[in-house]
């Protein structure tokens, strides 16, 4: 057949060049690394007199990292810094968050100025303005009470659906002014810092690898432990002074369990053996750098210290490990998720975590530490209040070796040096490993599931014979979809994304690992079993098949058709001038994921997965709007997202070029002159020409049931009437002599001639 040269060009093709060069670029930006920041650079957004009145010059940079004095003539007023200099200050976005701040000589706060950042700060109409007045709420704060621990550290409040932006800039300025008053930098501070001693330098003792059982372990401080009551949360908000969301207390008995958080440091031999037994201990010590630490964090009752709004690719923003003056909230690629744990005794927990404590965060294990928890309140329909609670960790002195005295600098040294790093040379084996304890635990949904997958493999295989009964197999049809939406979709959560596509291009560039992707079974079933069906079918297994949200648009259209609800059919002019947009949303997310995949990730909201699956409409309201309206608009244009908005739909036709198999037939009178199917197709994925486009085909196989339709196709009609005409002329009321009356012949159930069925031909449809 030949295929069309004109008109709209096949835009797939194009589309792949411009991921092809996209995917280059992301290739070499990744080589690329970012200058570091530089105050001197960031002085010429900002003023002296915005962080102090009446200042008027900025004198010369002092020290490393560099604090600038501003001057009212020949007048010290204070000085001014970058708190990414001083303190930890990512944000969501994966980069630091830039803040200028101004404090004067006794440690008060002065002014603040955001001078560069790469947050997605509006996610549901939220103003920068709005993060901004939050922030400054710091200014005239004493932070030298702070740093002499006579008072306690400010706390900024939390805007709503930027949580991790307003904290992250909240703790990096008070952390940052803290650290800078005890260096004794600002004038008249060294002296309130007493002289240190010399230090024995410590370090892990890796000779020491005991397996301990879980009572030993939380008994000995190797595992620490924070219960809080329903009445502990309670009063926590009523000392807070907001009186909104004390207010608002939770509901339940007072002494019922509000969290039990548990959690060890499992880079430590005896400790993580314990807890993730042998083989998965070894896993882990292969993976980690020397020095680097693994936390596992275990939790139980009502409040989740993951969150339930938690989407891969983002961010914890409930939990913090704080050391001294620096913070870090883990992020997905830090996360595996665990079923069980290891040491005898150990209790079920429906939430358990490994967090992989990135390298390039200055952690050291032999100093005390925290897992800050933060518990939130919703207060009215956009606020939220919120309080913190610190898990305080200290390893126990049996796991620690110490040397002779040093002074500081030296102690230093010695704690950041190899040798403190877990057996990292320990063999690995790769029985058991960690994700296959996930795999385990989820070994019913992982049944069902591939169950599920294949019995679509049987059908794909075996469509012929579903095709040609149509009654059955509409049944069988509409019963998989509603399967997928209902226990695919709705409970076990297993929605994929655009963001996984995002995410897996980032993880080959910045690390990849098996193991994160095996977190997830159901996510990696999927994704296994469309990969493969891309080399068969193209995008339609997934987007036909096992997409529920595509599911719940088909089941309500034909539920719409069954209370004749008027469907539009739009113009194949339109119709094939709309389609791109989805390669262009797509696109343009894969190209902004090169500037910052968080950002990238708000961004997919474009799709309304999210919102209608994940959380099943329990969600602000503009979004639940948004989903409706792309379910409304499906009751009329069958699937209208998936053809004109989808861009996972997208990112899945690119590849699906590379099929290897056409398995939907065609008759040479298909498009020429026949127009039926065309007609007919749900979501206009065959050209007026004849031919199917795969990368818009959603793999529902109504053509094939009109092509092997002897009473719809054309084609078929005439195979029918002929085998009719020799049935006919075979019959013994055609032979010599014999009598019996004509044999009508029929075309669509009318009958349309008799005897001389031979001239007989039906018209195209």
């Amino acid at each position: 057949m030949t295929q069309r040269t004109h008109g709209v060009p096949d835009f797939p093709t194009w589309a792949a060049r411009v991921f092809f060069a996209l995917s280059l670029l992301c290739v070499l930006s990744s080589f690329d690394t970012a200058s570091a920041a530089d105050l001197n650079g960031y002085l010429s957004k900002v003023a002296p007199f915005d962080f102090f009145p009446g200042a008027d010059r900025f004198g010369p940079s002092q020290g490393d990292p560099p604090i600038v004095p501003a001057y009212r003539g020949d007048q010290l007023q204070g000085f001014v810094y970058l708190n990414s200099d001083f303190a930890n200050a990512v944000g969501y976005s994966g980069k630091p968050i830039q803040v200028v701040v101004g404090i004067d000589p006794k440690g008060v706060l002065t002014g603040l100025k955001l001078v560069e950042h790469k947050e997605p700060i509006v996610l549901v109409g939220i103003p920068e303005k709005r993060i901004l007045e939050a922030v400054n709420k710091l200014i005239g704060a004493d932070l030298g009470s702070v740093a002499r621990g006579v008072a306690p550290a400010p706390q900024v409040d939390i805007v709503s659906g930027a949580t991790v932006t307003v904290l992250v800039i909240g703790d990096s300025i008070v952390r940052s002014a803290t650290k800078l008053i005890r260096s004794g930098r600002l004038g008249g501070q060294a002296s309130q810092v007493p002289a240190a001693a010399p230090l024995a330098a410590k370090s892990i003792d890796t000779a020491k690898s005991e397996i301990r059982d879980w009572q030993t372990l939380v008994g000995d401080g190797s595992v620490r432990r924070l219960t809080l009551s329903v009445a502990d949360v309670n009063r926590a908000f009523e000392k807070s002074g907001n009186a909104a969301a004390a207010g608002r207390p939770e509901e339940g008995a007072p002494d019922e369990t509000f969290i039990d958080l548990y959690v060890a440091d499992v880079a430590v031999p005896s400790i993580g053996r314990s807890l993730l037994g042998d083989d998965g201990y070894n896993r882990l010590a292969g993976r980690l750098k020397p020095g680097q630490q693994a936390l596992v964090v275990a939790g139980s009752g009502r409040y989740s210290f993951k969150g339930a709004a938690y989407v891969r690719g983002g961010i914890f923003d409930r939990i913090e490990l704080i050391q001294e003056m620096n913070s870090i909230r883990f992020r997905d690629r830090d996360h595996t998720r665990l079923g069980s744990l290891a040491a005898e005794g150990a209790p079920d927990f429906p939430e358990i975590a490994l967090f992989v404590v990135p390298a390039d965060f200055a952690f050291d294990p032999t100093e005390p530490w925290a897992l800050q928890l933060l518990v939130q309140r919703v207060v009215g329909a956009r606020d939220k209040a919120w309080v913190t609670f610190d898990l305080g960790y200290t390893l126990p002195e049996t796991y620690l070796k110490r040397e002779a005295p040093v002074r500081p600098a030296a102690a230093l040294t010695a704690k950041s040096s190899p040798a403190a790093a877990p057996a990292a040379g320990v063999p690995t084996t790769d029985e058991d490993p960690l994700w296959m304890r996930i795999w385990r635990a989820d070994v019913a949904k992982i049944v069902t599931a591939m169950v599920a997958l294949g019995a679509l493999t049987l059908i794909f295989f075996f469509q012929n014979f579903l095709v040609r009964r149509p009654a059955v197999y509409t049944w069988v049809r509409r019963g998989y979809l509603l399967f997928i939406l209902v226990w695919l979709g709705w409970y076990a959560n297993a929605q994929l994304s655009v963001v996984n596509v995002l995410t897996f291009t980032n993880s080959l560039l910045t690390g990849f690992s098996w193991e994160y992707f095996l977190s997830a079974p159901l996510i990696f079933l999927l994704w296994a079993s469309i990969a493969a069906g891309l080399l068969f079918w193209g995008r339609g297994p997934f987007c036909g098949w096992l997409c529920p949200f595509g599911a719940l648009q088909e089941l309500l259209n034909n539920a719409a058709k069954a209370l004749k609800v008027p469907q539009y059919r739009v113009p194949w002019g339109l119709h094939e001038r709309l389609w791109p947009i989805k390669y262009i949303i797509f696109l343009g997310l894969f190209g902004m994921s090169l500037y910052s995949t968080a950002f990238a990730e708000q961004l997919a909201e474009v799709e309304p997965f999210k919102t209608s699956i994940v959380l099943k409409f329990a969600r602000e309201w503009p979004f639940v709007v948004y989903a409706l309206t792309l379910l409304a608009a499906g009751l009329f244009v069958e699937r209208f997202f998936c053809r004109y908005m989808c861009p996972l739909g997208a990112a899945l036709a690119i590849p699906g070029r590379i099929r290897m198999f056409e398995w939907l037939r065609r008759w040479p009178e298909c498009g020429s002159p026949c127009q039926r199917c065309a007609n007919e197709c749900p979501v206009q994925a065959i050209h007026p020409e004849g031919h199917i486009n795969v990368n818009e085909c959603i793999y529902c196989m109504h053509c094939q049931e009109l092509y092997f339709d002897d009473h719809r196709c054309p084609h078929m009609i005439q195979v029918r009437l002929k085998r009719e005409k020799r049935q006919a002329l075979s019959s013994s009321s055609m032979r010599p002599g014999g009598k019996g009356p004509n044999t009508v012949i029929t075309a669509g159930g009318k009958p349309i001639g008799v005897s001389r069925v031979d001239s007989i031909t039906p018209s195209a449809t």
